[in-house]
């Protein structure tokens, strides 16, 4: 089957793109309301995008009416935002946060997640997430209903437990972070294995130091 994007309507590309794309981690954000409040929402259009400097990215899309969400309302006037990583403790307060309440709303103090102070930024982070990461916005662009948040990670708490001994490495035991698929679906990474690049190639990668006895092209 063939999709023409430059002619298929915006929700078959929604489907589309979100069926075959995944899985989606979810940030679940939270921002400071101007009234004080703390504003969580979950998004899955999210990713890292570099780690020099350290960039983490976010898609926002309209409400259905058109409105602009809290959340990046809150993000274009603070120009801050904290990353909340969720696993499967976090999933159905998650969900609650997902419920577009008006922007007096405590989103935190509603799911029953227990907030905890940032210390770079006036947000709140959540205390029981694995993993935690202050960002301020780095670069905001804007398309019609939809804008696209790059924010530079100031600093990243981790649960203690979600590291090996070393605190060098993800322990995959402690730290199952779930990600989104479809609609209504979602997975849990509780199934990893190891794949690395055959050593034996290494030295036809470009950009390797080869050995002096070695010729390259």
């Amino acid at each position: 089957m063939q999709f023409d994007f430059t002619k298929l309507p915006p929700a078959d590309r929604y489907r589309l793109l979100t069926n075959f794309i995944g899985p989606r981690p979810i940030a679940l954000v939270t921002t400071r309301s101007p009234g004080g409040h703390d504003n969580a929402a979950p998004m899955s259009f999210f990713n890292v995008f570099a780690h020099e400097p350290p960039i983490v990215i976010i898609g926002f899309s309209a409400r259905p009416n058109g409105s602009e969400k809290d959340t990046l309302t809150n993000i274009r006037r603070t120009k801050e935002f904290c990353v909340n990583m969720v696993d499967m403790e976090l999933a159905e307060q998650m969900i609650l946060c997902g419920v577009n309440f008006n922007s007096d709303v405590d989103e935190l103090e509603f799911a029953g997640l227990v907030a905890a102070p940032c210390r770079k930024i006036d947000a709140a982070r959540i205390a029981t997430t694995p993993c935690a990461m202050e960002t301020r916005v780095e670069q905001i662009i804007d398309y019609p209903g939809r804008a696209i948040v790059m924010g530079r990670v100031l600093e990243m708490h981790v649960r203690d437990d979600c590291l090996d001994a070393a605190g060098r490495y993800v322990d995959p035991a402690a730290y199952q972070p779930i990600a989104r698929l479809h609609a209504d679906n979602y997975i849990v990474s509780d199934r990893q294995f190891e794949l690395k690049k055959p050593a034996h190639l290494e030295p036809l990668e470009v950009g390797h130091v080869q050995p002096a006895h070695m010729e390259t092209r």
